[in-house]
């Protein structure tokens, strides 16, 4: 008998470090799937993120059917998986996730490191002045839809973990975390 895969998400705000603590909670969790929402394309979703947040950030608004679908599609395969890992922004929001997520996590990454993460990886070959409008969007609008993140994601997750440790501690953390709910 196949026994349905636990769905576990992982949020934080961009440079939060979903990303690589999803990679490396794969290559811990044998026979995981890990997908990842960046990797997608959301057609009739927001495109304007400050705009968005400005308007109350209506997070089923978010027309996540090809990343459900996924997460479905995997849940009903006969592979034999004990984990889907979800880099996911928005914990149970949508309602679209509600009842996929087994468990949500949320990496609470103080804005300055995230922020200087995110400098560190996309802007490393960038003029200064690519960092500067980047620094300056951030300041004058950016900042809400961060803010939005901690506010309303963070409450609505079922583990909060300390951004500041290192990734291989906070993937340890969660592995006990799983094993101590039997997931």
């Amino acid at each position: 008998m196949n026994v349905k895969p636990k769905v576990i998400s992982i949020a934080a705000v961009s440079g939060g470090g979903k990303t690589t603590v999803t990679k490396k909670l794969g290559s811990k969790l044998k026979h995981s799937k890990k997908l990842f929402f960046d990797e997608y394309d959301f057609k009739d979703s927001p495109e304007d993120l400050i705009k968005w947040v400005e308007e109350g950030s209506d997070y089923d608004q978010w027309n996540l059917e090809p990343f459900v679908s996924d997460i479905r599609s995997i849940l009903s395969s006969k592979e034999a998986l004990s984990y889907v890992l979800l880099d996911y922004p928005f914990a149970y929001k949508n309602k679209s996730m509600q009842n996929l997520i087994d468990l949500s996590i949320y990496i609470d990454t103080p804005l300055d490191i995230a922020m200087a993460r995110r400098l560190l990886r996309d802007y490393t070959n960038r003029l200064t002045s690519n960092i500067h409008n980047e620094l300056k969007f951030y300041i004058s609008s950016g900042r809400i839809a961060y803010l939005e993140m901690e506010t309303t994601i963070k409450a609505d997750s079922d583990l909060i973990i300390d951004g500041t440790l290192p990734a291989d501690k906070i993937v340890d953390l969660i592995v006990q975390k799983i094993k101590s709910r039997g997931l």
